[in-house]
Formats: C-alpha cells, sequence, structure tokens
C-alpha cells in the first residue's frame, strides 16, 4: 500500500496560509490521504486556508472528496475563537466544485453543527472502528474520548493521525467544554494501547521540535505514559477525586 498512498502533513501559516496570523500561531497540522491509483484524497481537519488546500490538492493531480474531523474546535474544522473567524468546512461545503461528506463521531456531531454551522446532510456519523476508504485505502476510526466528548484518531497504514488526543509531548487539555479528564485517562492508556510500538504518531499541533514520531518513542518520553494511576493522574490534571 505505501506505493499507493498518498500522504502530506502540512503546517498550517508555514504551508498554507501564511499570511493569517491566527494559523501561525496555533500550528495546526492539516492531513491529506488519499489514494495515488484513483486520485481521490480527504483531508483531516482542514482549517484556514481551505481555497489554498484544495489547490495544493489540484497541483498533485487529485481531488478532495471527504473530510475526517478529529473533533469540533474551530482550529480544526472552522467556526469562531475567540472572535476570530476561521474557515473550516463549513467553507468548503459551500463550494459547488467539491462534493466532500465530513465524517465525525456520532458524539462529535451536535458539538461540530454548532461551532460551524454545517446541517446533518453534510456530515456522515460513525462509531469506533468504523472504515472510511478513499479509494482503495482504507483508514480505521478510533474513538478516543477527553479532549473532546467524540474525539477520533485515524489509523491508516501504519500512521496514526492523533488530532488533540495525544502529542508527542503531552496530550489534549481536559479544562475545555464537554472534555473529559478520566476519559482522557482511558482513552491513552487502554483505547491507544492497541497501536503498535512501530506506528508513527502525527499529532494536531505542532508543539514539539519534531513534526512525529514513532508510538515506541512517545511512550517512552511522554509524561502522559508515566503517571502510575488515574488518582495521580487526576492530580495532574487538577481534578478532585
Amino acid at each position: 500500500m505505501t506505493d499507493r498512498l498518498y500522504f502530506r502533513q502540512l503546517l498550517a501559516g508555514r504551508d498554507f496560509a501564511t499570511g493569517d496570523p491566527i494559523a501561525r500561531q496555533m500550528v495546526n497540522f492539516v492531513y491529506l490521504i488519499g489514494d495515488r491509483e484513483t486520485g481521490e484524497v480527504v483531508a483531516v481537519d482542514p482549517a484556514y486556508g481551505i481555497r489554498e488546500l484544495v489547490e495544493l490538492v489540484g497541483i498533485d493531480g487529485l481531488t478532495l472528496t471527504g473530510v475526517l474531523a478529529t473533533h469540533w474546535h474551530p482550529d480544526h474544522v472552522g467556526g469562531d475563537l475567540m472572535g476570530y473567524s476561521i474557515e473550516g468546512i463549513r467553507e468548503l461545503a459551500g463550494r459547488a466544485d467539491i462534493s466532500a461528506t465530513v465524517h465525525v463521531h456520532r458524539e462529535e456531531a451536535e458539538w461540530v453543527k454548532r461551532s460551524t454551522g454545517v446541517s446533518d446532510s453534510d456530515l456522515t456519523v460513525h462509531d469506533s472502528g468504523d472504515i472510511v476508504t478513499v479509494g482503495d485505502i482504507p483508514i480505521t476510526l478510533m474513538h478516543t474520548p477527553g479532549h473532546t466528548p467524540g474525539s477520533q484518531c485515524f489509523l491508516v497504514d501504519g500512521k496514526l493521525v492523533a488530532g488533540d488526543t495525544l502529542f508527542l509531548e503531552g496530550c489534549g487539555r481536559t479544562d475545555l467544554p464537554g472534555a473529559d479528564s478520566d476519559q482522557m485517562y482511558e482513552s491513552l492508556t487502554q483505547r491507544l494501547a492497541i497501536v503498535p510500538d512501530d506506528t508513527v504518531l502525527y499529532p494536531g499541533h505542532l508543539y514539539s521540535p519534531e513534526p512525529f514520531a514513532s508510538m515506541g518513542a512517545t511512550r517512552r518520553h511522554n509524561y502522559v505514559f508515566r503517571v502510575p494511576g488515574l488518582e495521580q493522574w487526576r492530580m495532574l490534571m487538577g481534578v478532585d477525586g
């Protein structure tokens, strides 16, 4: 599959949307996953310069046919961020030249609609373990709640696209609306436990010097995997038992 797989990691504010100060500040990654033979591509968490993202796909001779949303936050799918309007899936849905459904976990659908203004017809809801196929490339969806109720990660060809569930250093915040620190602990220590050490972690933000690392290296160096138990985790997260 490796030769057939199209996979790009793009940093907002550097690789596109270079004139957007919010993009440069938030350092979001957008991922493009596709099938070189069929020419189909899905975008993971498209936000900021939507026109530029579509053009980048076209320059590579491919067509955007879908969106995978890790979670509802505006820096990942668009919407209002502290008074700043960020482009995202609403702008993609409004383009006449693209027909791209947005794949979300069912626990995240209402949050996505409220945040972005898209409708039910723009979304396809999923459960953990569902597979979204782009061309002949299978992408497995993993429900990893904690940062938000319907946060999800994507497994494709030895790669884990993790959104804000897991970074190379740390994990997503659990003090925002819909977050749950206990669920985050379960997602990190149990749900992601099935991911092999040689899988490459691709996070939702550039919060570390390197843009990706193996899960084995992440488990060895990331402090979230050194917490001995749930009670200690709650203390670290500032949550009363």
